[in-house]
């Protein structure tokens, strides 16, 4: 029990200092980062441009004058980036005195080539028109669908679409249930069927067997 209690007097007498240590040493590498922000060649203050802390999402802009102000902490990495110009990054140094850090950032403009533009003349009314209508309008949903759902498309479809398996394995069972009907007797034949020769006569009317050999 006392080698207790003198272990938490010990811890009691030493964890504020250690603590009051690691306060001191985080506050010396805080930094107060201030500056201005300019163009290279006409020393013209920036407005909006982003400063960022490098892999920390923190960061500030530039007001109309291209002046801003961020804390930072020794050896981070800022960003300073603008839309037109080359991206600048500069290191807070790690052996910095002080807790006071000022820069003047000047921003390069960045050249960017865009594709060639190929101005034509304007057509005239007859070629407007001409154009006009002779311009092909792709269908619409409705109108394939239409399409689609015609009865000649759809007879076309069913002779040569293939089955799925669901209809695969109902022709089969149909059959396999026919076999077992007619076991032992004679099936009746279809050509002695008047709704057979109703339906073949049908068919043919249609076409399917044209629709078939082509």
């Amino acid at each position: 029990m006392k080698k207790i209690l003198s272990y938490l007097l010990i811890g009691c007498f030493f964890l504020p200092v250690v603590a009051r240590a690691q306060f001191e040493s985080f506050k010396d590498s805080v930094v107060q980062l201030y500056g201005i922000v300019m163009t290279a060649d006409s020393l013209k203050g920036l407005e909006s441009v982003s400063v960022v802390v490098k892999g920390q999402n923190r960061g500030t802009i530039t007001n109309e004058k291209g002046v801003f102000s961020i804390v930072v902490l020794k050896g981070d990495v800022v960003e300073f980036t603008s839309i037109g110009f080359k991206p600048k990054a500069i290191i807070i140094p790690l052996n910095l005195v002080g807790n006071q850090q000022s820069v003047i950032q000047l921003m390069v403009n960045d050249t960017i080539y865009l594709a060639a533009t190929i101005i034509k003349a304007r057509p005239s009314r007859e070629q407007f028109e001409r154009d006009f209508v002779n311009t092909k309008i792709p269908d619409d949903e409705i109108s394939i669908a239409r399409k689609n759902n015609d009865a000649a498309t759809r007879r076309i479809l069913v002779a040569n679409l293939p089955v799925d398996g669901r209809e695969a394995s109902s022709r089969y069972f149909k059959q396999i249930a026919n076999k077992a009907y007619y076991q032992g007797q004679t099936p009746p034949q279809n050509i002695f069927n008047p709704f057979a020769w109703a339906e073949f006569i049908k068919a043919w009317k249609r076409g399917d067997f044209k629709k078939k050999d082509n």
